[in-house]
């Protein structure tokens, strides 16, 4: 019988922004859950049956499949390993003998390995699994999935995995995951800066950045991030699908492996530190497209601006 025909049990750590949408498609796709947020467990997800844990020991000790979904490092060593944590809650039940921890949060790729290590001791086994769609691919359940694992555990959950995801590929074993995501956030990070640096650009120029990018998005330069975040900042609506406080911790992430690993990622780091001057003025809260702010004050101009 497959495992999505009989159900599971599912634990889930952290039901944010991401983390809630993420949590409903397991339910909807017939597993039971066992949830905590230390933000506390939506209402919604309880209506639709799921359970509510007092810690993540309790989640661990419930579920044989424990996901997480937090903001940082810090915080998913502490939830895998601080007081009450999923450590503590762990035993040998699961797809087969073993238990599956699945990390779904963008953290540090050494501190993955040694998260891997760890649970390993334990009997378990671990994944390392970062996406990337923002609060709109996890709504509509296409996110791209990013897999750190042996080939024989992720053969195991990736069907649990498909209930959240589109596009699930196995990059390679513990870590290479988080390096996939830190690679994406690279491109991603710089793109919105360059879209950021064109569209002022013409426009001080005294272009129409509307019809520059809708000119644009039919050439070589077009692209999703021209698309979506283009036009967020042509109107500056910056309600966040990720927010800038986000983004800027990513590229930390990304830039203490590369010192460790000795590459130079020069425009990575410049790009940091614009995120850096926009969460300084009061865009930590705001999408990264805000860079964009940024920019506009070193050029005395705004968007449109005639």
């Amino acid at each position: 019988m497959n495992i999505l025909e009989k159900g599971m049990d599912i634990g889930f750590i952290g039901l944010g922004i991401m983390g809630r949408p993420m949590a409903t498609h397991l339910i909807q796709g017939g597993h039971r859950l066992f949830l905590h947020s230390r933000s506390g467990v939506p209402q919604e997800l309880v209506d639709m049956g799921g359970q509510v844990c007092d810690s993540p020991r309790e989640v661990a000790q419930c579920a044989g499949m424990i996901i997480t979904m937090l903001p940082r490092t810090a915080d998913v060593e502490k939830v895998l390993f601080g007081p009450d944590g999923v450590s503590q809650g762990l035993g040998k039940k699961g797809l087969g003998e073993r238990k599956q921890v699945i990390d779904m949060s963008t953290v540090s790729p050494s501190e993955t390995r040694n998260f891997a290590v760890r649970i390993g001791q334990l009997g378990c086994d671990y994944v390392d699994a970062p996406v990337s769609g923002g609060e709109t691919g996890a709504r509509a359940a296409t996110l791209t999935i990013m897999v750190g694992a042996e080939e024989s555990v992720f053969e195991k959950v990736k069907p649990v995995l498909a209930l959240m995801g589109k596009t699930i590929t196995r990059i390679g074993n513990n870590g290479t995951g988080q390096i996939c995501k830190a690679a994406n956030q690279i491109v991603a990070a710089l793109t919105i800066e360059g879209v950021a640096e064109a569209l002022l650009f013409a426009s001080k120029a005294g272009a129409d950045p509307v019809r520059v990018r809708e000119a644009l998005m039919g050439g070589f330069a077009g692209s999703r991030i021209l698309e979506i975040h283009g036009e967020r900042m042509i109107h500056h609506t910056f309600t966040p699908g990720f927010r800038m406080e986000l983004h800027q911790k990513d590229l930390d992430i990304v830039l203490a492996e590369a010192q460790v690993l000795g590459v130079n990622l020069p425009n990575t780091v410049a790009t940091r530190d614009l995120f850096a001057t926009g969460i300084a003025d009061g865009g930590a809260m705001q999408d990264s497209s805000a860079v964009v702010q940024v920019l506009e004050k070193m050029a005395g101009h705004q968007l449109g601006q005639i």
